[in-house]
C-alpha cells in the first residue's frame, strides 16, 4: 500500500528523534511528550493543568525548536485585553495611515500561560483564533501561520484569581494532560545535570515545518478498520448511558478520539489503528470532557474507568 511507504518505522523517523531529544531535556516524561506530539500531529491544541515549575514552558519550547517552528509565550493576567493578543492598528504620521502591528498570536507555537487568569472576553479571543486559525482586528480578517498549535496552561481551579474555562471552551482543546512531579531518579538527574536552558539553546530542529505538515497528512490517512470504529462508538455510547457522568462525549469528542488514535499509531510506526492506540489517548481526550454526575469537583481516572467498562469487540 502507498501509505506503508509513506509511514516509516518508529526507529529512524523524525518523530522518534523528536521524542528522544525532548526526553533528554524533560526527564522522565516520555508519555506526556508523546501525547503532546500526537496532539500536534492530529492538528489539535493542548491544555496542561498543573502547578508552576514542572516543565510546561520547557515542553512548549522543546516542541517548537525540535519541529523548526517559531514560538511565542503569552502570560495571561486579569487585566489583559484581546488586543494584547491579536495586535493593534497604530496611526503613522509619515504615511498618514493606520498600520497593523501583529500581536504574539502570530506565531506557529503559542504558549498561553495561565489562561484561566484572563477574563472570559480575552479567553474567547484566544479560543476563536484556535478554532478558525485566523483573527479579526479593525474589521479585517488575518490568517494565522500554518502549522498553528496552542499549548495552554491552567492553574488548578481552586486557586484565587482564576476564571475557569467553561465546558464549551474546554471542548476546543483536543487533549488535556498533567506533567506532575518527576520520579526520584529523573529529579536526581535534573539536579546533577546541565541547566535545561543551556540544553534547550543547543537543541537543533529535527524536521522542517513542511515535513510536519506532511506528517499531519499521513496521520489522517492511517487506516481505521470497521471493528475499530465499533470500539470507539462503544466507548462514546457508554459515556452517554453511564450514570457516572453528567454528560457523555459529543460527536466532536468522538472525532477527537479517532484523530488522536491515528496520530498515536503513526508515532508507533503503524499504518493502522489498533485498540491500544485508542486506550493510550483516551485519558487525554476524555478527561476534560467528562464530569462526575454527583460531585463535579472529584477527580476520576476516566481512562481506566472506560477501558475496564468497555470490552474490545
Amino acid at each position: 500500500m502507498l501509505l506503508k511507504r509513506q509511514i516509516q518505522p518508529a526507529g529512524p523517523s523524525p518523530v522518534a528523534h523528536i521524542i528522544e531529544a525532548a526526553s533528554r531535556i524533560i526527564l522522565g516524561k516520555e508519555a506526556q511528550i508523546r501525547m503532546a506530539l500526537a496532539c500536534m500531529l492530529a492538528r489539535g491544541h493542548l491544555l496542561i493543568e498543573d502547578i508552576p515549575g514542572v516543565g510546561k514552558t520547557t515542553l512548549a519550547h522543546v516542541l517548537a525548536r525540535s519541529l523548526g517552528l517559531n514560538f511565542q509565550r503569552i502570560q495571561f493576567t486579569s487585566d489583559m485585553l484581546p488586543a494584547d493578543i491579536i495586535g493593534v492598528s497604530v496611526y503613522e504620521r509619515d504615511s498618514g495611515a493606520f498600520k497593523f502591528h501583529p500581536g504574539p498570536i502570530f506565531a506557529q507555537v503559542i504558549l498561553a500561560d495561565e489562561v484561566n487568569r484572563a477574563t472570559p472576553k480575552t479567553q474567547s479571543a484566544l479560543l476563536e483564533a484556535m478554532e478558525e486559525h485566523q483573527v479579526t482586528a479593525e474589521g479585517e480578517t488575518r490568517k494565522l501561520p500554518e502549522p498553528f498549535f496552542v499549548i495552554a496552561t491552567q492553574n488548578p481551579s481552586d486557586q484565587v484569581g482564576t476564571f475557569p474555562l467553561p465546558e464549551s471552551q474546554l471542548d476546543r482543546f483536543l487533549m488535556r494532560i498533567e506533567l506532575g512531579y518527576p520520579d526520584r531518579n529523573a529529579e536526581r538527574a535534573l539536579l546533577s545535570g546541565s541547566d535545561r536552558r543551556d540544553l534547550l539553546a543547543g537543541l537543533d530542529a529535527c524536521m522542517a515545518p513542511g515535513e510536519l505538515v506532511e506528517l499531519q497528512g499521513n496521520a489522517q490517512r492511517v487506516h481505521v478498520a470497521p471493528a475499530l470504529l465499533d470500539y470507539v462508538q462503544a466507548i462514546v455510547e457508554h459515556t452517554r448511558r453511564s450514570p457516572d457522568f453528567a454528560v457523555g462525549l459529543s460527536p466532536r469528542a468522538a472525532l477527537a478520539l479517532l484523530h488522536s488514535a491515528r496520530a498515536w499509531a503513526l508515532i508507533e510506526g503503524r499504518d493502522k489503528v489498533i485498540p491500544e492506540d485508542v486506550q493510550a489517548v483516551l485519558p487525554g481526550v476524555a478527561g476534560h470532557r467528562l464530569r462526575p454526575a454527583h460531585d463535579a469537583t472529584r477527580r476520576i481516572d476516566v481512562g481506566a474507568m472506560l477501558v475496564s467498562a468497555v470490552p474490545i469487540p
